[in-house]
């Protein structure tokens, strides 16, 4: 809905989080003219692309919230999704020269990072983000006295903002309260793990662990390993196992699903011996034993949950206005998965959705949060926003959306991924080679998922559609990295901002660096 013929509003606006989402919502609201703080708690942008070794060794579950590791990204990490898919609208993934670089169309974890550095200084964001910032608290601001306020409304809501510089040696000095007249909450959904309710999990004496906490194989050499999903993480982790553990267990949602697995689940058992499938667990006992709902048990030495992951903002006091459920599935109630009615226009979400195309999608909602802010789009009635979400929970129910699939866009219409962009932003829509590309990967995947990402079986469209890509799309980022060195000082642009040399210590040589100079 777009607002009627008026001068743009310019707002003082805090993002929380310099990851995927936050990036995009930094970027567009500069361009509509607002003033950006984006606070990111770590040493450098990326979120959790920003891959970090380290675990806590005293909470590997994740059961404290908040955790003290952000990352949840572990070492072999390769997307699911083909670049071509993955790339801002006009800022395109496409493959790049120079050391640390993958040209792989399913690239590593370290690829997307240094894309997204390579995002941050094409567009000049530097100036904009606090790293080493951690947000302790965002909260309503204590309305202004009755004769200084305008209308009263929801938009003229301020935050207060509370954050701490985190110090390298871990000392935290005093806080800082600033006031905003916006904030947009980017900080992610990958963090805080979601653990399953197990008989004797409390009690069990040997190891447990969430998958955010598991980086590599080696830790554990020769155990008997049980590992609970069969989620992407699940099948990722248990491949890689075992080819180090004496015995991976991969434990199956359902006793169905353990009796008949999947094609791909089934060709990826028949591949290794050393993967058995089992029904979901009864219990975990005393004496090591993982106890199965069919009677069978193992004894095991560690038990791993890639059981996903749950909402979690536990900086964010809205007195109530918006909360996550029990179960951390659902944050709500939010407007079409971004705008909370009861506090529209003044705070938002960007990145809460899930199964879209990233970083596309996210760029749609930070273009939508900016074009409100500046008065250019406007929002329904907060009765009717209300009815929306309300209508929608009550559709996923019926249609037996799980509930922790409640921001799962296309669970209810798959063409609504698209039809959200278009209906709130004036982003190009996407090529329908590029969406031929990605259903061959998922129907690749079905079939094969551990070489599906290297499978060179492209149509005659989809390599046109390549060829024009690459080129157009390569010109546009050269060009974008072009325009920010001739605007720095240096002959060329380090995309590594650490702030201090321990965080120096948790990245990985080579350093990425924009390549646009040959």
């Amino acid at each position: 809905m777009m607002a009627s013929d008026r001068a743009p509003r310019h707002k003082k606006v805090c993002v929380v989080g310099a990851g995927m989402s936050g990036l995009a919502a930094a970027r567009e609201l500069r361009r509509e003219g607002h003033a950006v703080t984006v606070m990111e708690q770590r040493g450098d942008v990326g979120g959790q692309w920003l891959y970090d070794p380290r675990t806590d060794a005293d909470d590997p579950l994740g059961a404290a919230a908040p955790v003290k590791v952000h990352s949840s990204v572990y070492a072999s990490v390769r997307l699911m999704s083909p670049r071509e898919c993955m790339g801002f609208s006009d800022f395109q993934f496409v493959p790049r020269p120079g050391a640390g670089r993958d040209a792989r169309r399913y690239p590593g974890r370290r690829e997307v990072y240094c894309y997204l550095k390579d995002f941050f200084a094409a567009f000049g964001l530097a100036d904009a983000i606090r790293l080493n910032t951690r947000v302790l608290r965002v909260a309503m601001a204590p309305p202004p006295p009755r004769d200084d306020a305008s209308c009263g409304g929801a938009g003229d809501v301020k935050w207060l903002v509370r954050s701490v510089r985190v110090e390298p040696d871990g000392g935290e000095p005093a806080a800082v309260e600033e006031v905003f007249d916006a904030v947009v909450v980017a900080s992610g959904n990958y963090s805080q793990p979601r653990l399953p309710s197990i008989e004797g999990m409390a009690t069990w004496p040997r190891r447990q662990l969430h998958s955010h906490s598991y980086r590599t194989p080696e830790p554990f050499r020769g155990e008997v390993v049980a590992v609970v999903g069969c989620g992407e993480s699940g099948l990722d982790i248990a491949t890689e196992l075992c080819g180090v553990a004496k015995e991976v267990q991969l434990v199956a949602k359902s006793t169905e699903d353990a009796a008949a697995p999947p094609p791909a689940l089934s060709k990826m058992l028949a591949k290794h011996d050393g993967i058995r499938l089992r029904p979901p667990v009864d219990k975990l006992t005393e004496d090591g034993t993982v106890a199965f709902v069919d009677g069978s048990g193992v004894a095991a030495d560690t038990v791993i949950y890639c059981t996903g992951y749950r909402y979690s903002f536990p900086f964010l006091d809205t007195a109530g206005a918006v909360a996550v459920d029990a179960g951390g599935g659902r944050v709500g109630p939010l407007y079409e998965h971004t705008f909370p009615p009861a506090l529209s226009t003044s705070l938002s979400f960007v990145g809460v959705p899930m199964r879209i195309f990233a970083p596309w999608f996210f760029e749609a909602q930070a273009r939508w949060v900016a074009l409100v802010l500046a008065g250019k789009a406007a929002l329904p009635p907060e009765t009717e926003m209300m009815r929306a979400v309300e209508e929608d929970y009550r559709a996923r129910e019926l249609a037996g959306v799980p509930a922790h699939l409640a921001h799962a866009i296309p669970a209810l219409d798959r063409v609504e991924v698209f039809e959200f962009v278009y209906r709130h932003t004036d982003l190009p829509r996407m090529e329908s080679w590029k969406l031929e590309l990605f259903v061959a990967g998922i129907m690749n995947s079905m079939h094969d998922r551990e070489t599906f990402r290297d499978i060179d079986d492209d149509s005659e469209s989809v390599r046109e559609g390549l060829q024009m890509w690459r080129r157009v799309a390569g010109a546009q980022y050269q060009a974008a990295l072009a325009a920010a060195v001739s605007s720095s000082s240096g002959d060329h642009v380090h995309v590594h901002a650490v702030a201090d040399a321990d965080a120096a210590e948790m990245l990985e040589p080579p350093s990425c660096q924009v390549s646009t100079l040959n």
